[in-house]
């Protein structure tokens, strides 16, 4: 299992790029969802999603980690809720927040969470009642208590993840990826201009903001010819490698059912990377989004050994003002300024990007 360092996180706080979401789990025995919990973290996955659709799954989670707590990262939701019957729901009421915070520690069996997440700000007044009802104030305390590791959100929206990220508070971001909603052909939840979700990852990579990516099968349309909007059906390993590869990305955290969903992700670890390359999207990408490169290093292998993905990933980010980008490129090996202008990148990239002229672009600006 590859492992992420939380750039803002400790020398251990390193997430396994494959997580689990406990969304869809609960209707299993409490026996079934222990078990799968115990096999995840077996095979190396240490991430995991705690806004469950019922509150039965905190029980049988918090057995699982029993003797093993350091082994695991997990995120709470301040603004998830359960109802007398254990059902899902929202709240802005700080007092109701905190008091299921204090379950969810309680039924776990432990005294913090490494993620205290303000919930789901999709819409500008999701962060203005937040800070009027003192939420994020409560969160800096519970963190400055210990209760809470670090301090992140979830959202679907760019220009409302930008004003929590102008907070400066921000460790984790949890957003929705994947190549539809990149590529503007998802739904009402793939919010932004392909342009402006790019711009928002770099963001993230630039200021040292990990991000936990929900959604990334785009809730398995994406899976089946019939339901995609492409027309035509991805695997898992490619989604949850084309989530790997946007900047600042550190683990994917798909929602499992069951065991059987938990076998059908297992085998990334160890998928070759045809199986993981997701460059069959170039065949449906949109006229706004052709001619920007993804990093899918499709166009490798390069006759002079540049590693044309990462160049544009740390230009782009440099771009943005990511000093420590600046630095990685300077230590590469071989820069953009070893380009021939063969143009086999050209003829081979799947969104039509002119790397041979992009690669002078780059060698000029680093040389500046």
């Amino acid at each position: 299992m590859e492992y992420r360092q939380l750039p803002h996180g400790g020398i251990n706080e390193k997430l396994s790029v494959l997580g689990l979401g406990m969304g869809g789990i609960h209707e299993n025995s409490g026996e079934e969802i222990e078990s799968v919990i115990r096999k995840a973290v077996a095979n190396g996955i240490n991430f995991f999603d705690l806004c469950a659709s019922n509150r039965n799954v905190y029980e049988p989670f918090g057995r699982a980690i029993i003797g093993q707590r350091n082994k695991v990262f997990f995120q709470l939701h301040f603004g998830a809720v359960y109802n007398q019957k254990g059902e899902y729901g929202w709240s802005r009421d700080l007092n109701t927040i905190r008091d299921t915070f204090e379950w969810e520690l309680k039924t776990l069996g432990t005294d913090y969470t490494d993620f205290g997440f303000l919930h789901c700000l999709d819409e500008d007044d999701d962060f203005d009642d937040l800070l009027r009802n003192g939420i994020l104030d409560s969160l800096k305390e519970l963190k400055d208590m210990g209760r809470i590791h670090h301090i992140g959100f979830s959202s679907h929206t760019p220009s409302v993840a930008n004003r929590v990220l102008d907070t400066g508070l921000i460790d984790l971001m949890m957003f929705s990826i994947n190549p539809a909603y990149d590529l503007e052909q998802g739904d009402e939840l793939g919010i932004g201009s392909v342009s402006e979700r790019a711009e928002l990852f770099r963001r993230c990579e630039a200021m040292g903001v990990g991000i936990s990516v929900m959604k990334p099968f785009h809730g398995g349309k994406l899976l089946d010819e019939k339901t995609s909007p492409f027309h035509t059906a991805m695997t898992r390993f490619q989604c949850i490698q084309y989530a790997l590869d946007r900047p600042g990305v550190l683990t994917v955290v798909p929602g499992v059912r069951g065991m059987d969903d938990l076998d059908a992700l297992l085998g990334f670890d160890n998928a070759s990377k045809q199986e993981k390359d997701y460059s069959v999207i170039g065949r449906f990408t949109p006229t706004a989004a052709q001619g920007s490169c993804v990093y899918c290093n499709h166009c490798q292998p390069c006759p002079v050994g540049i590693n044309v993905g990462l160049v544009n990933k740390y230009y782009d980010l440099a771009s943005v003002g990511d000093q420590l980008a600046v630095g990685h490129y300077k230590k590469l090996t071989v820069k953009a300024d070893a380009c021939i202008g063969c143009a086999h990148c050209d003829r081979r990239c799947p969104f039509h990007v002119k790397q041979s002229s992009r690669m002078k672009e780059i060698a000029a600006y680093f040389q500046q």
